[in-house]
C-alpha cells in the first residue's frame, strides 16, 4: 500500500520528515501521527523487502503496542518465540522468556522481515501516514529548518522542510553518510553468511534432542567458538539460517556463498543431522564490517534510530528492539521540542537509549572472548540469576532496576567467576 499523495514542486513543511520505513520508521511515525504531527516517511526502496532480523524480542511487543500495531502483528500468522535455545558441542540449554526478572511481555514472533516491515509500514499508512516508496535523500541543509533534497521514483528532484529530522535509514545509515558522522566500531569487523531454507526438520528422527520452533537455536561451531550460527524458524516450514565469523575463521569465502555456508554447517554435528534434508530456497548473501557506530545521535534538528545510530552484532537478536525503543525514545523527545518545551537530546535521548545499548555491547562482547558462553552452558544456574539475565535476552536491557543492566560488566565478571 503506498500513499497516494504525489509530491509537490512547492517546498512542503512537515513537522518531521523520517527517512526510511522500516521497524524505527514505522513505529516512530505512527507514534508521532498519534500526537497530531505531520509526517512524512521517505523510503527509497519497495516493500516488501528483503532483510535480516528476523527473531524478535518480547521487549518489542511494548513499542508495537504504543504504536498501536500489536493486533495486526498479533493476527499476522507470524511463529511465536518465547525463547533462545544454545547448543554447542553436545550441550544444550534454553531461555524461556516468560520465566525473566523484568515485567513485560514474555513472547513475540519469529519474522520473515519482507512481510513484517510491510504491515508495519501499511498499518502506519492506515492510520494516516503519508509514506513515499522508491524515494531517495540526496542531500540536506540543516542551516535552518533540516531542508532535503529527495529524488523521487520517477527521477523527478523535489525538495521538503521539516520541524525536525529522524534517520531511521537502517543499514542505509543516511546521515552518517551525508554528515559525515561515520565512526569506526569498538567490535572486530565480522561476516555473516546467510539464507532461507525449506527446513523439513519434522522429517528428521532426533533420538537425543528435541527441536523447539518457538524459540531461536543459536549453535556455537564445535572447534571454535568465535563462530556461530542462527537457526530461526518461521510458521510456513522454513527458516532462516546464518553463520557469522571474522573473516579469516570462515575460510576461503569466494562467491559460492551456499557452499562456505553448508560446509560450516556440516562441521556442526547437531546442525548437520537437523538440516540433512534442508533445501536453500533463496540465494546466500553477506553482511561485512557490519558493526558501526558514529560521532553523534542527535542534536535539535535530527536524532538518529536504530541502525542508522550503532550496530553492535546479531548474536543476541538486539537490532530491531534498539530500534523500536530508539523510535519510541526519540518521538517522545520530538514532541516535546516542537511544543515548545526545551530539550537537551544528550541527556533525554542519547544517553538513556545508550544505556541499553551498551549493556547490549558487554554481553556481545563476552560472548564472543568466552565468558558469556561459560555462564550460558553453566550445568547448574542460581535461578534467580538466570532470570536477571533472561530479561536482557528478552530485550530488557534498559531496565535499571535490574543489576545485570546497571552494572552489566562487573555482574557478568562475578558470575564468571561462580561458573569456574
Amino acid at each position: 500500500m503506498e500513499s497516494a499523495q504525489s509530491p509537490a514542486h512547492a517546498i512542503a513543511q512537515y513537522d518531521v520528515v523520517i527517512i526510511g520505513a522500516g521497524p524505527s520508521g514505522s513505529v516512530a511515525a505512527s507514534l508521532l501521527h498519534q500526537q497530531g504531527k505531520k509526517v512524512l516517511v521517505l523510503e527509497k526502496q519497495a516493500f516488501p523487502r528483503f532483510s535480516i532480523g528476523e527473531s524478535l524480542l518480547p521487549c518489542c511487543m511494548q513499542m508495537l503496542d504504543e504504536a498501536n500495531m500489536l493486533d495486526a502483528v498479533n493476527n499476522a500468522g507470524f511463529q511465536f518465540k518465547n525463547g533462545a535455545a544454545f547448543n554447542a558441542n553436545g550441550r544444550s540449554t534454553h531461555f524461556d522468556f516468560t520465566d525473566k526478572f523484568t515485567p513485560g511481555p514474555g513472547t513475540t514472533f519469529q519474522v520473515e522481515r519482507g512481510s513484517f516491515d510491510k504491515l508495519l509500514a501499511d498499518t502506519a499508512i492506515e492510520q494516516g501516514v503519508e509514506i513515499r516508496f522508491g524515494d531517495t535523500v540526496e542531500a540536506i541543509d540543516l542551516s535552518a529548518d533540516p531542508l532535503l533534497s529527495i529524488v523521487d521514483k520517477q527521477g523527478i528532484p523535489y525538495q521538503v522542510q521539516a520541524r525536525y529530522l529522524l534517520d531511521a535509514s537502517g543499514f542505509g545509515r543516511v546521515l552518517p553518510r551525508l554528515l559525515d558522522l561515520e565512526r569506526p566500531s569498538d567490535l572486530p569487523s565480522r561476516t555473516a553468511i546467510f539464507t532461507h531454507i525449506d527446513d523439513h526438520i519434522d522429517e528428521i528422527e532426533l533420538a537425543d534432542y528435541q527441536f523447539d520452533r518457538n524459540k531461536i537455536l543459536i549453535s556455537v561451531h564445535p572447534d571454535n567458538r568465535d563462530i556461530w550460527y542462527w537457526l530461526i524458524p518461521f510458521s510456513n516450514g522454513r527458516c532462516s539460517l546464518g553463520v557469522v565469523g571474522e573473516p579469516h575463521l570462515l575460510g576461503d569465502i569466494g562467491d559460492d556463498l551456499e557452499s562456505v555456508l553448508m560446509r560450516l554447517v556440516n562441521e556442526e554435528p547437531r546442525l548437520k543431522q537437523l538440516l540433512a534434508k534442508a533445501k536453500v530456497v533463496r540465494p546466500c548473501a553477506r553482511l561485512e564490517g557490519y558493526s558501526a557506530n558514529v560521532s553523534t545521535l542527535a542534536t535539535n534538528k535530527f536524532a538518529l534510530l536504530g541502525n542508522a545510530g550503532e550496530f553492535l552484532d546479531p548474536v543476541f537478536s538486539s537490532g530491531v528492539t534498539i530500534a523500536m525503543q530508539s523510535a519510541s525514545m526519540a518521538a517522545k523527545c520530538v514532541v516535546k521540542q516542537l511544543n515548545g518545551q526545551e530539550v537537551d537530546w544528550q541527556v533525554d535521548y542519547a544517553a538513556p537509549l545508550m544505556l541499553g545499548v551498551d549493556t547490549f555491547r558487554t554481553y556481545v562482547q563476552a560472548w564472543y572472548d568466552g565468558r558469556f558462553q561459560d555462564v550460558i552452558f553453566f550445568e547448574a544456574p542460581n535461578p534467580k540469576i538466570k532470570q536477571m539475565i533472561c530479561s536482557i535476552l528478552a530485550g530488557y536491557a534498559w531496565d535499571q532496576n535490574n543489576p545485570f543492566v546497571t552494572e552489566s560488566e562487573r555482574r557478568l565478571n562475578m558470575i564468571v567467576e561462580l561458573c569456574k
